[in-house]
């Protein structure tokens, strides 16, 4: 018993230095693994910190929005779900459309995007309160269809676009065959409100311009009898522009006050009679030739091929269409009507009426 016990008590330091050992080579491990861990955690955290702002950076690029405003008048509603189809569909741009009707169209907008493929788009349907253009239009009798008040939503868009730094406007007679971004990205120089297309800016329009009778220079949109007129100084042979596609500057907008600028002029017309659609192109456009006078940047002429609504006659060439971003049917002759040119173009873009109240016009089919 007595040996038994002393071998014994001389085994136990050996078993106790072998768990010593063990003990220590699990401490040892687990320090290892522990520093593994702790150097990969800080590699780990400078490589997310230096990749967040490039990340960062193209996720804001990813959700910028791209402001579109566009009228949706009640004869015409058709006109501007074309438009929107047509932008939506050639474009993978961030677009917000702003749709602007009256109070008594704002339910038919809403269910014509609600009940077709437009109810993919993102929307909001504002409201345009015609009272604000109270005294400042003058009845004429010539283009009635240009007092509509939805004629003038152009002049009020700091007013009904809160957000936004950068806004394009777009008539509603309009189909557009290239990417919206595009257009977005044209650059406006410093201290300018807005960005038109000219109306002399491209040779290839000339021909049809000289064909139709129609004006490119601001002596076809003013009277220049009026003192009011001549006292501007602008030469009368002067190339116009088309306000139908705009790129504006909100800040800039507001700034300068363009919209009370506007309504100056178009107030001082019901008085003096400067300008009529009886002249060159309707009275939207003329208080924004005087307005923006020598003060505007540049649409690439591209992006408003215009005059397609002028003569039931006069057509461009299927090559010179297919090149075009932006078709403008602006005059009496709309691609819903008829008679009308390349009506084809644009009905292509054309999504039915849910509620069978708006249709098309092919002259007896």
């Amino acid at each position: 018993m007595i040996r038994g016990g002393y071998q014994s008590d001389s085994l136990w330091p050996h078993e106790h230095m072998a768990l010593l050992r063990r003990i220590n080579q699990i401490l040892l491990f687990l320090l290892v693994v522990t520093i593994c861990a702790i150097l990969y955690k800080k590699a780990y955290k400078v490589s997310t910190l230096k990749n967040e702002p490039d990340d960062a950076e193209d996720s804001e690029e990813m959700e910028e929005e791209i402001p579109v405003v566009v009228c949706a008048a009640a004869g015409r509603m058709g006109a501007a779900m074309a438009a929107i189809n047509s932008i939506y569909s050639n474009t993978d741009a961030n677009v917000l459309f702003y749709v602007v009707g009256l109070r008594n169209t704002l339910s038919h907008i809403r269910k014509w995007i609600e009940h077709s493929k437009l109810r993919e788009i993102k929307f909001k349907i504002v409201e345009f309160n015609p009272m604000v253009l109270k005294g400042k239009i003058r009845p004429d009798t010539a283009r009635p269809e240009l007092l509509q008040p939805l004629n003038f939503v152009r002049f009020y868009l700091p007013l009904l676009i809160h957000k936004h730094e950068k806004v394009i406007y777009l008539d509603d007679d309009v189909i557009v065959q290239g990417d919206i971004q595009e257009l977005y990205d044209t650059k406006l120089m410093l201290g300018h409100a807005a960005a038109f297309s000219d109306d002399c800016d491209l040779p290839s329009t000339h021909e049809m311009v000289r064909s139709a009778g129609m004006q490119n220079t601001y002596m076809g949109f003013l009277d220049y009898r009026k003192k009011a007129i001549k006292d501007l100084g602008i030469s009368p042979g002067t190339c116009s522009f088309n306000p139908g596609v705009i790129v504006a500057n909100m800040t800039e907008w507001k700034h300068q006050r363009i919209t009370k600028q506007l309504e100056k002029w178009m107030q001082r017309n019901v008085a003096e009679n400067l300008y009529s659609s009886s002249l060159g192109g309707g009275v939207a456009t003329s208080p924004m030739l005087i307005v923006f006078y020598g003060k505007h940047s540049h649409i690439n002429p591209l992006w408003h091929i215009r005059h397609l609504g002028w003569s039931a006659d006069a057509r461009y060439s299927e090559h010179f269409l297919q090149e075009a971003k932006l078709l403008h049917w602006n005059g009496r002759h709309k691609p819903w009507d008829f008679p009308s040119v390349h009506p084809d173009l644009w009905e292509s873009w054309f999504i039915p009426d849910p509620s069978g109240k708006f249709k098309l016009n092919r002259g007896g089919s």
